[in-house]
Formats: C-alpha cells, sequence, structure tokens
C-alpha cells in the first residue's frame, strides 16, 4: 500500500468509529475510538480460528506496514506534544513547578527502578526469567505516563485546575525524560551505550536539557517573527514550521524533540497568544491545532486498537501481564507518594491527590512505540506483549474510572 493509501484507511477508520462512538457509545472519544478498534479486531481473530481468516491476512498485512514507532515517534508525537502544550497556562505551571519537576524526573527515576526490580522478581517466579536490564529497559519505557492519553481523558475527568496542571504538567515532561532513560538503557542492553556514569550524565543532559534550551530558542525565533506580522494564514504556517522542522532538527542534533516541542509550545501558547497576536489569529491559530489535535489522536488511538492484530499474545505473557498491571501501579504509587511526601514539609496537598495522581497515570501509545522499537528477540515479544496489555488497560480502566475517582476524592475542590 501507498503512505496514501494507509493515511486514507487510518482516517475513514478513524472517522467511521468516531461516528459510531458519538452516536450509539458515547464514551471520551480516545477511549471509545480504542474500544471499538479493539473490539474489531478480536472478532477478527475470533474469525481465524474459525477458519475465516481473510480479513485478518489483509489487517496484518496493513498493519505490518505501518512502522508504528517511526509513526507515533518522528510523526505524530511532536503534533500532538505542542498543541497540548499550546492551551497550557503558564503561570499554573509555575505555581506547581516543584511538583511537576520533581514527578517528572525523579519520579521517573523511581518508577524505573521499581518496576524493573519487581519485574525480574515476577518473571523469574512465573518462569520466564529475562535479564535485569531488560526488566530496568521494560521499567523505563512503562513509567513515563503519556500525555496523548492523559489530555485526552482529562478533558472530561472534571478535574480541579491545580490537580488537572499536576497531571498535565508532569505528563507533558516526563515522556521526554524517559525517553532518554529508556535509550541509555536500552543501549547498555544492545551494548551500544557505556555503563560510566558521566556518559550516561553527558547523554541526558545533552538530550533533556539542550532540548530544553533548543525549544526555548525556537520558540523564541518563532514569537519574534508572530510579532512582527499580523496575517494569520503566515502565523499559522510558523507554528506548523516550528512543530516540523523544529522536531526534525532536534533528533538530527540528538537534542529531545518531546522536550523541544513543550517549551516551543509553552512559550507560543503563552507570551506569544498574549503579546503576539491578534485575536483573529489566535483564534485561527487555537481551531487549526485543535482540530490537528482532534484528527491525530482518533488516528493513534485506532492504531492502538488494531495493533492487538500483531502483538505476540502467548498465554505465559499474558498472566505476566495481569500480574504485573498491580506491580506497576504500585511502582506508580510509590514514586508519586515520596516526592509528595517530601514537598508536604513546604505546603498543603489536599487529601487525595496521591491516588488520583496514581490512576490518573495513563500509559499509552509512547510505551508501546518504545516497546516496539527494542530489536526482535523473545526479550521483545514479552516486553511487547506485557506493555501492550497494560497500556490496555490503563486506558479503558483507568481512564473510564478517572472521574468517578476524582469527584470522590476531592468533588469540587482543589488539590
Amino acid at each position: 500500500m501507498t503512505t496514501l493509501d494507509t493515511i486514507a484507511v487510518l482516517i475513514s477508520l478513524a472517522a467511521l468509529f468516531s461516528y459510531l462512538n458519538a452516536r450509539f457509545i458515547r464514551l471520551p472519544t480516545t477511549i471509545g475510538l480504542m474500544i471499538i478498534a479493539l473490539l474489531l479486531s478480536l472478532t477478527m481473530i475470533a474469525m481465524g480460528k474459525l477458519g475465516w481468516s481473510g480479513l485478518r491476512d489483509h489487517a496484518e498485512v496493513f498493519l505490518r506496514g505501518i512502522d508504528f514507532h517511526e509513526t507515533l515517534m518522528q510523526g505524530m508525537l511532536s503534533f500532538l506534544l505542542f498543541a497540548g502544550a499550546l492551551h497550557v497556562n503558564l503561570a499554573d505551571l509555575r505555581q506547581q513547578k516543584w511538583v511537576i519537576g520533581l514527578l517528572a524526573s525523579l519520579g521517573v527515576l523511581i518508577s524505573t527502578f521499581l518496576v524493573g526490580t519487581l519485574t525480574w522478581w515476577v518473571l523469574m517466579a512465573l518462569g520466564s526469567p529475562l535479564p535485569y536490564i531488560y526488566c530496568l529497559v521494560f521499567g523505563a519505557l512503562i513509567s513515563p505516563t503519556d500525555p496523548i492519553a492523559v489530555l485526552g481523558i482529562l478533558k472530561t475527568a472534571g478535574a480541579p485546575k491545580t490537580l488537572e496542571t499536576k497531571i498535565t504538567g508532569e505528563s507533558l515532561f516526563n515522556d521526554g525524560v524517559g525517553v532518554v532513560v529508556f535509550l541509555v538503557l536500552a543501549g547498555i542492553a544492545a551494548g551500544t551505550q557505556s555503563m560510566d556514569p558521566l556518559a550516561i550524565g553527558a547523554l541526558f543532559a545533552q538530550e533533556a536539557m539542550g532540548g530544553a534550551l533548543f525549544g526555548f530558542v525556537l520558540g523564541w525565533l518563532a514569537y519574534a517573527m508572530l510579532r512582527s506580522i499580523d496575517n494569520y494564514q503566515v502565523e499559522v504556517l510558523i507554528t506548523l514550521a516550528v512543530v516540523m522542522g523544529g522536531y526534525a532538527l532536534a533528533s538530527h542534533l540528538h537534542l529531545s524533540g518531546p522536550i523541544a516541542m513543550v517549551v516551543a509550545g509553552l512559550l507560543i501558547g503563552n507570551r506569544g497568544r498574549r503579546l503576539a497576536m491578534s485575536d483573529v489569529t489566535r483564534d485561527h491559530l487555537d481551531k487549526f491545532w485543535e482540530l490537528v489535535d482532534e484528527v491525530l489522536n482518533a488516528a493513534l488511538f485506532v492504531l492502538i486498537g488494531l495493533e492487538v492484530l500483531v502483538v505476540v499474545l502467548h498465554h505465559e505473557y499474558l498472566i505476566a501481564a495481569l500480574v504485573l498491571i498491580p506491580v506497576v501501579l504500585l511502582a506508580r504509587l510509590i514514586s508519586v507518594g515520596l516526592p509528595i511526601l517530601g514537598l508536604s514539609r513546604f505546603r498543603s496537598f489536599t487529601p487525595g491527590v496521591v491516588p488520583i495522581l496514581t490512576w490518573g497515570g495513563l500509559r499509552g501509545g509512547i510505551s508501546v512505540a518504545l516497546a516496539l522499537s527494542l530489536p526482535l528477540g523473545a526479550e521483545r515479544d514479552i516486553l511487547l506483549s506485557v506493555t501492550y496489555v497494560i497500556v490496555v488497560f490503563s486506558i479503558v480502566v483507568q481512564g473510564m474510572t478517572i472521574s468517578r475517582l476524582v469527584r470522590r476524592l476531592v468533588g469540587a475542590g482543589a488539590a
């Protein structure tokens, strides 16, 4: 199939499933789309078991022709992160900077170590042992909360503003940190990355801090250009160039593209929106990026639901995944609870913040994409299967119940 054919199929399915969800099911869009795609995939699998495998075979050929990792990490992600950051209030983010900073850095590292260590024990006990370094790789890819999933669900969760800022801010930044940690550990596992702490520290500084600095410079240049003209078509085009050209350049410079897009989006969405745009430009810019966000989100969650057709789901892998779901949640609870406990000496938190941050830390397409980027082998098969099951549980179960948890624990109060 050509690239146009692939895009056409994805968009057509996204449109059909969106209609079915809006007309009959009425779940939050991201959840509804993924459930419909997942049910379609499971139906094709069942038909294949009964001897009617033609449709499933065609679907598998279609999916194997899509590089999920490349499509998300080098395509959709830049647009989705920029669109998400564009509407985050920087003043609100500053008020929660210590919470967000600790959760997005120390929290990811704690969770990576805890998930990796507990996974090593669990798989050993289940008779499917993995080298400890690969368990740490799994910890790194499953620990960051996915901003795409989180932002999609938060629109309907009804969380208090301060709590929403914590969850949104953490999810926007911790995926960039998580990707850097993943690259380091995956490189060590493959034998291409030195275990020298100085080399690891230099790589982290280059990717994360360099990405943030690059995003700031990129955002400031775009802001200066936006401020010097008043033409909404050109101004929308400038923001599009920031996302596409900026992300591509960051990748070539070995800087964190995700972090760069978040920083650039925050600068343009706050200072740029306030000082460099007319009302007409602001209106067109918001509508353009909202539409981009909705279309790409729809296509992504359809793709996640269909991916079950190409994931190896052996019996023992499913058992491991079901056991590891509470393990990942426990690690999330500890990695959130420790920073909050430390900060509670200096500021107050509404009761219920830790369980809400734990349950609201959704995993999504980024985790699947990172698992798919691992080299072929037994380690990749089991980690991909476990990751996929945990992501489906996270989006469907946690995503569908987070609103109820928020209402029960904090109601309309602040957190």
